[in-house]
């Protein structure tokens, strides 16, 4: 029980996210268009977690990796869950964008 909980929130084995942003994949920041505009990882895609499920059409390759990313890593891992219930085989909750950005270097 308490493996699914860290995975959900991001807290399983460690990910290499400077990799997989290497390797092509999607960095999803899912807060509101408001707080992406006051700040976001570059290059990566805005969907706000309330809009997911109407726009998983903008994520059409469910093998491609995806980060999910929000201001906390609340709804990261909220969309991480709606993603892996929609068949979406490689998602990762990155957590925080911030904490994320300096994980990653960009």
């Amino acid at each position: 029980m308490m493996n699914i909980i860290k995975n959900l929130f991001g807290m399983g084995p460690e990910v290499d996210y400077t990799r997989l942003v290497k390797e092509g994949a999607i960095i999803l920041d899912v807060r509101s268009k408001g707080e992406y505009a006051g700040g976001h990882i570059k290059g990566s895609l805005n969907i706000s977690v309330d809009a997911l499920q109407h726009n998983l059409e903008k994520l059409k390759d469910k093998n491609k990796p995806i980060i999910t990313c929000c201001a906390s890593g609340m709804r990261s891992a909220s969309a991480k869950s709606i993603l892996k219930s929609k068949g979406y085989e490689q998602v990762h909750n990155g957590g925080s964008w911030h904490s994320l950005q300096n994980k990653i270097g960009i």
